[in-house]
């Protein structure tokens, strides 16, 4: 139907009256699939068990600061003072259980007066999280991906260290070591670090006891992991052997000068694509008591390098080219290997996410153990909107070489944007508690779309 012009425009000069009252309005409508998928979890329950062993109880309790943050981190806030934009919304009150919201400073007592054993109940309630979708997902492999991330501050916190930042060069910093998962595009589980450690810094113990939690919790399932050259070392790749693991690891130039003359010295290459050719070596640095699968691949370059290296010391260099080499115990094709390293990139991704829209980069508190529990947090926050959307739809994906996530996830802030920021009013008609909303189609599909699965899948 056509419409005419006056229908559609209309002049509007004066600005309306503004009023403040109490009318139990919510910008926050979408909270209440939250809430759902927290009941769902028992999360209230676990997170009370982390901090049971304290011995002092404050009014509002670990737990519920915790729980608190979470909501804080899903709603896109950053600060620990930004709790005064929401301080009165009822459905936020509604999620944590409270009648008031505590004050920034008892939120920053709380994280002050938290211990090492909180922190390590909080991860293992992270692993548990994780572990239990694996259980339910029967995938014939897991891939765990490990890396670090520099979490850099402007503030003097306990254990925050001047080390490499790229970006801002003599920032303070931490530098935690996290293993993900490919197929849940999950956190596993994080090793918290000061900022001037080398990468592979505790990593050994780590990424066994990594590969440990997931094979006790699904011990039919292969288990595949992904490094970067800081991981390259004897010690790692023997016990991984050891422990029947797949791996694919990136190799310094910069250590091993003997392998750099093979591949200037090489002159047979095998193609598998238009612009990648490789050769393949058993072959041990002198320091090793053990040879290995090594993948050379020669990559044809775009464009000429011009930022400062070394040529003659490290990198092999041959113009319009680029040389990168793999280890690896896998038997697939050079191709097929290369494809399943190079999908370490998604956890790159997975990084910048967890920073823009989690609120990764932030350290709020100047204790050590205070900034690992906002870390743990903004992990949770993360895993439970990715749990939400795993319980709502089924995978999308069919497992492929590159190992990607078996979901297309929504970002959070997008997810944030369609249905957490959805403005409602609690009423009580006939009295019956209703949250009134906006009569959108896309809006009301979706949240109903949520409410239903999770009900569902209880």
């Amino acid at each position: 139907m056509k419409s005419s012009r006056s229908d559609v425009h209309g002049k509007f000069h004066g600005l309306p009256q503004l009023r403040f009252e109490d009318q139990q309005l919510t910008s926050f409508s979408g909270l209440v699939v939250v809430q759902e998928l927290f009941g769902r979890l028992d999360l209230r329950t676990r997170l009370r068990g982390c901090f049971r062993h304290l011995p002092v109880i404050p009014i509002f309790g670990h737990a519920k600061i915790v729980l608190l943050l979470i909501v804080h981190l899903v709603l896109g806030f950053r600060e620990l003072r930004d709790i005064r934009f929401y301080v009165d919304d009822p459905l936020v009150k509604r999620v944590l259980g409270l009648k008031r919201l505590p004050d920034v400073a008892t939120i920053s007592r709380a994280l002050s007066s938290a211990d090492e054993q909180s922190v390590r109940r909080l991860q293992r309630l992270l692993r548990e999280l994780v572990l239990l979708r694996l259980t339910a997902l029967c995938v014939a492999r897991v891939t765990l991906d490990f890396d670090g991330s520099v979490i850099g501050t402007a503030r003097h916190a306990e254990g925050t260290a001047v080390g490499f930042n790229r970006k801002k060069k003599g920032q303070r910093s931490y530098y935690p070591l996290f293993c993900t998962v490919a197929q849940t595009g999950q956190v596993l589980d994080v090793l918290h670090r000061s900022g001037n450690v080398h990468d592979s810094k505790g990593a050994k113990a780590f990424i066994g006891e990594c590969i440990g939690i997931v094979k006790a919790a699904v011990p039919e399932v292969r288990i595949e992991v992904r490094m970067d050259s800081a991981f390259f070392s004897e010690d790692i790749i023997s016990m991984l052997n050891k422990d029947g693991v797949e791996y694919s690891v990136s190799v310094p130039f910069e250590r091993l000068a003997a392998l750099k003359a093979r591949i200037e010295a090489r002159h047979v290459w095998h193609e598998f694509s238009e612009t990648c050719s490789y050769f393949e070596l058993h072959w041990k640095p002198k320091s090793w008591k053990r040879r290995a699968r090594f993948l050379v691949i020669r990559t044809e370059a775009p464009k000429q390098r011009k930022e400062p290296l070394q040529l003659d010391l490290f990198v092999p260099y041959e113009y319009g080219h680029e040389f990168k080499v793999i280890v690896t115990n896998k038997g697939l094709t050079a191709n097929k290997v290369v494809a399943f390293h190079n999908g370490r990139g998604s956890q790159e991704g997975l990084f910048a996410e967890l920073k823009s829209d989690n609120q990764l980069a932030y350290v709020p508190s100047r204790t050590w153990v205070g900034n690992q529990i906002y870390l743990l947090c903004a992990l949770l926050a993360h895993n439970l909107t990715r749990e939400l959307q795993m319980i709502a739809d089924p995978p999308s994906r069919s497992i492929s070489e590159k190992r990607p996530a078996l979901w297309a996830f929504t970002r959070l802030d997008t997810f944030r944007r369609h249905i957490i920021q959805r403005a409602g009013r609690l009423i009580r008609p006939n009295n019956r508690l209703t949250l009134s909303m906006s009569a959108n189609q896309a809006v009301q599909t979706d949240l109903l779309h949520y409410l239903e699965a999770l009900k569902n899948a209880a």
